[in-house]
């Protein structure tokens, strides 16, 4: 469905400016902005992706992945075509980068805000998930869908490359419970020739939803070759301090996908030896994902005790009691039932 576009203004001579994202794409008359879904029409911006999903699937919250979003709770996952970088080890490629392709079209099978609110209740899910692709770029449907969830008692999360602007992300914020922020890089010259885009706004969001109250995770997919090397490890590591210590980052391992295809999957020694760095640099929860057998446990971080415990993406249990741990009463970072 064609709309218009949240977040933009009129130029001279026909143009707009976009403000969603980092990007703020300027666009003439009859063009698209570096997304592809969003398109000027005679001066005004419309988007072209409103209610056409590519993707509907209830998953578990730990697939998203986020660990201290109320834990082995269900959330309705849902996306556009589309996305606002380019990425060559996505691997979601086939729907994020399929209006992009010549011949590859953008239309999607119809769900209005409404239908997917009332099959989320119906799905006993807590929350909905606007995943798979870049939510940033369906932000109007997003933003009807998640403001008609939290009047019904749902709970609204972006799993996000981060490349929003301020004004985008404080205009969700009273409808965005959760966010898992990818963090790809942490070189501007990787972002810009690997995915399209820059650092900085990614970094600047991450704080701003901290600043904001909503809750973040963050994914760092570990490329060999790529953005493995110690000093950068280091750096991800330390930034994300930075910002929260309780923020928990997931270490995801890389396996060849799309375009990305001379590096090896991640050696799993590798994951550990970032999961070490982070720990030393202050970070108190860090996971280990796509490696299965790998521990993914929740700790007490004084104690060390389980207080959740994971197999996969199941939750096999939790000790916690009022989101402290049972045995020495420590506060878990997180939102929880």
């Amino acid at each position: 469905m064609i709309r218009e576009a949240m977040l933009w203004e009129p130029l001279e001579g026909g143009k707009v400016q976009c403000r969603l994202c980092a990007h703020r794409c300027v666009i003439a008359p009859g063009k698209q902005g570096i997304c592809a879904v969003r398109e000027n029409r005679d001066g005004s911006l419309r988007t072209l992706v409103y209610g056409e999903v590519v993707a509907a699937h209830v998953d578990p919250i730990e697939k998203k992945p986020l660990y201290h979003f109320f834990p082995g709770s269900k959330a309705l996952s849902v996306a556009t075509a589309g996305c606002n970088f380019r990425c060559g080890f996505c691997q979601n490629w086939q729907i994020s980068q399929a209006s992009r392709r010549k011949g590859g079209g953008i239309a999607g099978e119809p769900f209005a805000p409404e239908d997917i609110v009332r099959a989320a209740l119906d799905q006993g899910c807590r929350s909905i998930s606007y995943t798979y692709t870049e939510p940033t770029i369906f932000f109007e449907y997003a933003y009807d869908t998640a403001r008609l969830a939290k009047e019904a008692g749902l709970l609204n999360n972006f799993v996000t490359n981060g490349y929003m602007t301020a004004e985008a992300l404080e205009t969700i914020r009273p409808y965005l419970d959760a966010a898992n922020v990818d963090l790809k890089a942490f070189k501007d010259e990787t972002y810009r020739t690997v995915c399209g885009g820059r650092l900085e706004p990614v970094l600047e969001t991450i704080r701003l939803m901290r600043r904001l109250g909503i809750w973040v995770e963050v994914t760092s997919l570990v490329v060999p070759g790529l953005n493995d090397g110690a000093e950068e490890i280091t750096g991800i590591a330390r930034f994300i301090a930075s910002v929260d210590p309780d923020i928990p980052w997931h270490l995801s391992r890389f396996h060849p996908d799309y375009q990305y295809t001379q590096a090896p999957p991640t050696p799993v020694a590798a994951l550990r030896a970032a999961a070490e760095t982070g720990r030393r640099e202050g970070l108190r929860y860090i996971y280990i994902g796509n490696v299965p057998g790998e521990s993914e446990d929740t700790l007490c971080r004084t104690c060390g005790l389980a207080l959740i415990r994971r197999r996969g993406f199941s939750v096999g249990g939790t000790t916690l009691r009022d989101s402290r741990c049972p045995s020495c009463g420590t506060a878990l970072a997180g939102r929880f039932s």
